[in-house]
């Protein structure tokens, strides 16, 4: 954690001590690499979520067949509120990329 801390840190004293030109076409660099890091922690987290939302509602109609038709709609209610999540971080980085309030 300590290395990872440090590589962001050095990235960005390297983005400061840039003049004009250049620290614009970094900061777009920077700008890709955080998009792409977001969107992928950000489904991951999804999917971790959704496998964890099946299962659980797998096993609760295993327990109790009856209550399948009420936990399904349960189920894609959360499902939803899940994707929502990963379909926002997406929004923020494409805000990041195409309309970056960081570039002059």
């Amino acid at each position: 954690m300590k290395k990872i801390l440090f590589v962001f840190v050095a990235m960005t004293a390297t983005l400061f001590a840039a003049d004009g030109a250049v620290a614009n076409e970094t900061l777009k660099a920077y700008s890709v690499l955080a998009a792409g890091v977001g969107l992928g922690i950000a489904a991951l987290g999804g999917a971790i979520g959704m496998g964890h939302t099946a299962a659980a509602t797998i096993a609760g109609t295993a327990r109790n067949p009856g209550m399948g038709s009420k936990l399904m709609t349960t189920m894609f209610i959360a499902l939803a509120m899940i994707e929502a999540q990963v379909i926002y971080t997406l929004v923020i980085a494409l805000i990041a990329l195409y309309a970056n309030p960081f570039l002059g």
